[in-house]
C-alpha cells in the first residue's frame, strides 16, 4: 500500500482522537444507562404486583405497595400497561433516545395522577417523581436521533407482543387459584386469554372481583398491543438509507484515484449502504445500520491523509443516534487508524487469499491436484470465456444475471462487507466475468452456460472475487477451472493481482493442525471445525489454499467486549446468514430483467463440490 499513515487527527491538532474519547469520559453516559435500568426494574416489579396476589403480600410488599396498581381491578390494569410500557422504553432510554425521554415525561406523571387518584399514595407519587427528575435534569443527554424504520417493525411487534401478553395472560389466568372456579383445562385457559385480549369473557370463571381484575389485566394488555401495533404501523416511515447518485458518483471519483489501496474498496458502491465524507471530501466511509449497529466495511475510501475526517464524522453520526460503532473487515493499515483515531479496538477475524498473477504457475507438485482437476473438466468438453462486462451483449448479460439467481446456493441474498449485490449494471463496465460453457444434446434454459465468477476491480491492475455461481447439474471443479482461466487470462487485462475468498480464523485452522500446537490452540480448532458444518470456515480456507495465495489479514473493530455477540449478531444479519424477514416463497417471486442482487462471494454448496 502506498501512502503515509496519519499521525494525528487532522481536525484536532495536537490531541488525538483517543486523548479526545478518554477526555470526554465514559460511553455510554451513566444518566441514561441507570434511568433505563430503573426503568425496568420499576416496570418488571410493576408487572409482577399487578399479576400475583401473594406478591403485595411478601417481602417487597414495602416497595410494591407504592408501585402504580397494587390493589383493585382498574389498578391491575394500570399496573400491567406502566410495568409494559416502561420496559419498552427502557432500552431506548438506555440508548439516549429522545423519543423514548419524550415519552417517560410523559408517561410518569401519569402514573402518578393515576397513584394519587385510585390510592391517594403520597409515597408513590414520589417515587414517580424521583424518576422524573434526572429526566429533565439530565435532558440534554437524551439526545440520540431514531433509527430507520420501516412497517416491518409494526409486525414485528405485533408478533412479539401477541406472543408475550398471550404468555403474560396465561400467568394472570393461573395466578389465583383459591378463587378459581372448577378445573379449567390448559385449552379452556389459553381460550380465556384470548377472548380477554379482545375484551370479552371467556370460559374460565372466578369467585368475587377476581374475575374483572383478570378481565382488566387482560384487556390491558390487549389494548397496549393494539396502540403499539398501530404506532408503528401509522408512524411516518424513515426507510434505512441508500447510496444516493451523487453520493455514487462521488465515491467513484475516490477509487479511480485511490482505489488501488484496498481490495474491497468497489464494494462500497453496494447500493443499500450509507455514507459520511470528510470535510474536505477527499475520504469517505459507507456503512449499514442493524439492529443498532453502525457497520463499516472494509477500509474509509479515498487519501489515507483525509481517513481521519472521515472516521470522526462517522463516529459523530453513530453517536448522533446512538448506534454501536463496528468496523468489519479492514486491513491492518485500516484497522491502526481506526482504533488510534477513535479508541476502539481491533480483533484479528481471519485473512484475504490474494494470487500475485506474474508467480501463478499449475507447474510444480504443489499445483498438482488443480492441475488435474483442470485437465480432467478441459477433457470433458468444458470451455471459458473472460471479458469484461462492458464487452458482453445486452442478450447475454441478462442470460447470466438470471442464471445467476437461479443457482445462488440459498433463498437468502448473502453478502455485504464483501459483494458487490449485482451483476452486469452499466456503470460496472470494469467488472470481470469468467464463464464456463459446455455444449449439451438437449440445452437448458441458459443454453451452454455451466458456472459463473464475477470480479469487481481493484484500483487498476487488480480484481477482487465477488460471486461463484454454478450449475448444480454441471461436473465438480467447476470454480477451480474459472479461477485458473481468470488467472491465466489476466495478463491480457492488465490485471496483475486477484483477491480471493476471505478464510475467516484462517491463521488458527494453519497453526492449530501443525506439530506442537498447544492443546488451547487445538481446541480452538476443534471448535472451528465444528462449526465449519454451517458455516463452511474450514472448506473456504482450504479451497483458498489450493492457489498458494498470500495472506492478508483482515480486522474487526469494536468498542467493547460486551459488545461483540451484539456486533457478531448484527454482521450476521448483514451478510444474509440471519433473515428476521420473512421471504416470499420463491414460486410467488415475479421474475424481472433487472439486473437482480448477487451478494455473496461464494456459495457454500459450490465450496463442498469443490
Amino acid at each position: 500500500m502506498s501512502g503515509a499513515v496519519p499521525q494525528r487527527s487532522s481536525r484536532t491538532g495536537q490531541l488525538p482522537s483517543r486523548v479526545r474519547h478518554l477526555l470526554r469520559g465514559p460511553r455510554p453516559e451513566a444518566v441514561p444507562l441507570i434511568v433505563g435500568r430503573a426503568c425496568a426494574l420499576v416496570g418488571l416489579l410493576d408487572i409482577a404486583a399487578g399479576v400475583f396476589p401473594r406478591f403485595r403480600h411478601s417481602r417487597m410488599h414495602a416497595i410494591a405497595e407504592v408501585l402504580p396498581g397494587s390493589t383493585g381491578p382498574f389498578a391491575a390494569a394500570l399496573s400491567l400497561s406502566a410495568g409494559v410500557l416502561l420496559l419498552l422504553l427502557a432500552h431506548g432510554l438506555k440508548r439516549g433516545k429522545r423519543r423514548a425521554w419524550r415519552a417517560a415525561v410523559v408517561l410518569l406523571p401519569a402514573g402518578a395522577v393515576a397513584q394519587f387518584t385510585y390510592r391517594h399514595s403520597l409515597v408513590g407519587v414520589l417515587i414517580s417523581l424521583a424518576l422524573l427528575a434526572p429526566l429533565l435534569r439530565h435532558r440534554d443527554q437524551f439526545t440520540a436521533l431514531p433509527d430507520p424504520r420501516s412497517r416491518w417493525r409494526a409486525l414485528a411487534n405485533f408478533v412479539l407482543m401477541g406472543a408475550g401478553s398471550l404468555a403474560l395472560g396465561l400467568i394472570i389466568v393461573s395466578a389465583h387459584p383459591n378463587t378459581l372456579v372448577g378445573d379449567p383445562s390448559l385449552v379452556d385457559r389459553i381460550t380465556h386469554v384470548l377472548y380477554g385480549l379482545f375484551g370479552f369473557e371467556g370460559p374460565v370463571d372466578y369467585q368475587g372481583n377476581t374475575s374483572w381484575t383478570v378481565a382488566f389485566s387482560l384487556g390491558a394488555l390487549g389494548w397496549i398491543t393494539a396502540v403499539t401495533t398501530i404506532y408503528f404501523a401509522f408512524r411516518p416511515e424513515h426507510p434505512a438509507a441508500r447510496l444516493t447518485e451523487d453520493d455514487e458518483a462521488r465515491l467513484r471519483a475516490l477509487l479511480a484515484k485511490h482505489g488501488g489501496r484496498d481490495s474491497l474498496g468497489h464494494f462500497a458502491l453496494r447500493r443499500d449502504k450509507a455514507v459520511v465524507f470528510s470535510p474536505s471530501g477527499k475520504a469517505a466511509v459507507t456503512y449499514r445500520v442493524v439492529s443498532g449497529v453502525m457497520l463499516a466495511s472494509g477500509d474509509p475510501i479515498g487519501d489515507v491523509e483525509a481517513w481521519p475526517g472521515a472516521i470522526e464524522r462517522f463516529m459523530d453520526e453513530a453517536k448522533a443516534h446512538s448506534w454501536t460503532p463496528a468496523v468489519m473487515g479492514c486491513s491492518e493499515t485500516g484497522a491502526e487508524v481506526w482504533t488510534r483515531e477513535t479508541g476502539l479496538d481491533a480483533l484479528e477475524l481471519g485473512d484475504e487469499a490474494v494470487v500475485d498473477v506474474p508467480d501463478f504457475s499449475l507447474a510444480g507438485r504443489a499445483m498438482r491436484n488443480v492441475r488435474q482437476m483442470v485437465k480432467r473438466i478441459e477433457r470433458a468438453g468444458y470451455e471459458t470465456r473472460v471479458r469484461r462486462v462492458r464487452d458482453l451483449g445486452e442478450t447475454e448479460l441478462d442470460r447470466i444475471r438470471r442464471a445467476a439467481d437461479d443457482w445462488r446456493g440459498t433463498d437468502t441474498e448473502r453478502g455485504f462487507s464483501m459483494a458487490l449485490g449485482r451483476v452486469g449494471d452499466p456503470a460496472d463496465g470494469d467488472c470481470l466475468v469468467a464463464t464456463a460453457h459446455k455444449a449439451d444434446e438437449e440445452p437448458g434454459e441458459y443454453g451452454d452456460l455451466k458456472a459463473i465468477l464475477h470480479f469487481v476491480p481493484w484500483g487498476t491492475d487488480g480484481v477482487s472475487l465477488d460471486l461463484m455461481r454454478r450449475d448444480r447439474s454441471a461436473d465438480p471443479g467447476m470454480n477451480e477451472l474459472l479461477i485458473v482461466a481468470a488467472l491465466q487470462a489476466a495478463p491480457k487485462f492488465g490485471i496483475a493481482r486477484v483477491s480471493l475468498n476471505f478464510a475467516m480464523f484462517r491463521s488458527a485452522l494453519a497453526r492449530g493442525e501443525k506439530i506442537g500446537a498447544g492443546p488451547v490452540l487445538r481446541a480452538w480448532r476443534g471448535l472451528l471445525v465444528f462449526l465449519s458444518r454451517w458455516f463452511q470456515i474450514e472448506s473456504l480456507y482450504k479451497f483458498n489454499a489450493k492457489f498458494r495465495p498470500r495472506w492478508e489479514p483482515r480486522f474487526v473493530v469494536y468498542r467493547a467486549s460486551a459488545d461483540l455477540p451484539r456486533l457478531g449478531f448484527a454482521a450476521m444479519q448483514a451478510e444474509g446468514f440471519v433473515n428476521l424477514a420473512l421471504p416470499l416463497p420463491r414460486f410467488l417471486r415475479r421474475r424481472t430483467n433487472a439486473p437482480r442482487p448477487c451478494p455473496h462471494r461464494v456459495a457454500e454448496r459450490d465450496v463442498q463440490a469443490a
